[in-house]
């Protein structure tokens, strides 16, 4: 009896030491534009989310995302790019096909309003899908009804202008490829806890939580 506790000691040891060393499946990017703005803000952000995911949604991402040019090819390494930033946003002729070509080939793109951010990223999407106008989501589209449930849609983390949060899609041919996030600043709550003066912990949770509905949603549609 003695020996075959042993045994099974030493085998829940090796699985648990073999499992350590599981090549992470994927990263997420955030997206490097030009422009001016700061495609770099939120610095804490990515690093937090990934973490809840791994955690709460049992994901396997790399502890750290990857910073991806618009026009690089190596954007199509990402399921799950992320964009922020409160200025300009230039994207070159070759930078729109690019982000095209991602999007409708399976790509996902989150676009976060850090504050500022509006009236420069709606030209340039228009730039990536002309044809394409950015829509209100509903309450009851599935990006708001994954693992956590959000009746009222997005959480408000920052007040910005006062407005409501609101959520707006980009859908191509039925598939929704790009979500922009605004007066929301979602991306500021995934931040390390006291980043902001006044950000409480129920608002961060709400805000990971959000985050991570939109990483299942785009892994499970």
């Amino acid at each position: 009896m003695i020996k075959a506790k042993l045994i099974l000691v030493a085998c829940v040891a090796l699985v648990m030491t073999m499992s350590s060393f599981y090549a992470p499946t994927y990263k997420i990017a955030r997206l490097k534009y030009n422009g001016g703005g700061d495609w770099y803000g939120d610095r804490t952000a990515l690093p937090n989310l990934i973490k809840f995911c791994n955690e709460n949604l049992k994901t396997n991402f790399d502890d750290d995302d990857e910073v991806v040019e618009v026009g690089s090819a190596s954007l199509f390494n990402y399921p799950f790019a992320f964009m922020t930033g409160h200025g300009n946003v230039i994207f070159s002729d070759q930078e729109a096909r690019n982000l095209r070509k991602y999007l409708t080939g399976g790509g996902f793109l989150h676009i976060d309003d850090n504050y500022g951010l509006d009236q420069f990223i709606r030209p340039q999407m228009k730039k990536v899908f002309p044809e394409l106008d950015f829509v209100e989501l509903p309450l009851n589209h599935p990006i708001y009804h994954q693992k956590y449930d959000f009746p009222n849609g997005l959480p408000k983390i920052h007040e910005h202008d006062g407005k409501r949060a609101q959520g707006f899609g980009l859908i191509y041919q039925g598939r929704l490829v790009c979500f922009y996030t605004y007066e929301c600043d979602l991306g500021n709550g995934w931040e390390d806890f006291g980043t902001y003066a006044g950000d409480t912990q129920e608002a961060r949770l709400k805000a990971l939580k959000m985050g991570a509905n939109l990483v299942q949603y785009t892994f499970t549609r």
